[in-house]
């Protein structure tokens, strides 16, 4: 009862295929490429697979890459199903003003992070506690959780590359190689890198903050995203690193939707 599950983003594809199809199941394969590069999965990272039995994606990068992965899907007997953010599934709360709005990667990467809440709970005797979610990639997410599974809200900011891009485009002379972060820049490189990775720092501290000042004490925080460790040397914020987050999310979908 292989599963394949795929994250599908503005820049990249991420696949894992799982030897079951719930959580904790055996990692088989997993592999990652450019969505310039999609349309040759099948003759390469997917030849040689054994054929999935089923298969669960999240994809927001819009219906034209969604049917190019689909197509490459179609050396398997396999019928893709992707998530659409409803108003409750996995025992999440979608608080969304239009739930079906939300997007698919934000929802399922709840969903995973509420899965790391309940187990921190269970190995530690006590209550569950509120989570902020924080993915940073193209975009920079930051989704609160409640305590009870409910989904409060989040941001939506520029990640690194639409920070340095806009600037560059907006004003002159800042055509400059990636800089360090450093705490005090002295030229325009770190000027550049450490005023976008502060400014994600800066959503993040006061995400926290409000989070805890709802919830009564200090959330846990989890972190995903190829940019995420960028973040690492400036917050003084304990989190752990989640970079199977959705992975994980998928996985207690598919195992939620075939227990109905």
């Amino acid at each position: 009862m292989s599963f394949l599950a795929i994250d599908c983003g503005n820049t990249r594809l991420k696949w894992a295929l799982y030897a079951a199809p719930h959580p904790g199941a055996v990692l088989l394969h997993q592999g990652a490429v450019f969505l310039e590069t999609i349309d040759t999965l099948a003759e390469t990272d997917w030849r040689d697979l054994p054929a999935p039995h089923s298969m669960l994606g999240c994809c927001v990068a819009g219906e034209a890459v969604r049917r190019r992965i689909e197509e490459q899907m179609e050396l398997w007997d396999l019928v893709p199903h992707w998530v659409v953010p409803a108003a409750r599934e996995a025992g999440i709360v979608n608080g969304y003003d239009h739930p079906n709005r939300l997007g698919a990667d934000r929802w399922v990467a709840l969903v995973g992070a509420r899965s790391h809440v309940l187990e921190a709970a269970h190995r530690t005797a006590a209550p569950a506690r509120a989570a902020l979610v924080v993915m940073v990639g193209t975009a920079v997410t930051v989704d609160a959780l409640d305590a009870d599974g409910r989904f409060l809200g989040g941001l939506i900011l520029p990640g690194f590359g639409l920070m340095l891009r806009a600037l560059e485009m907006g004003t002159a002379g800042l055509r400059v190689p990636t800089g360090e972060i450093v705490d005090f820049p002295t030229n325009t490189s770190d000027a550049l890198m450490s005023g976008g990775a502060n400014a994600i720092a800066g959503a993040v501290e006061r995400q926290h903050r409000l989070l805890s000042r709802h919830a009564g004490q200090a959330p846990l925080l989890y972190m995903t995203g190829g940019a995420a460790v960028k973040l690492a040397p400036i917050t003084d914020l304990t989190f752990e690193s989640g970079d199977s987050l959705i992975f994980e999310g998928l996985l207690v979908m598919q195992s939620h939707r075939l227990a109905l």
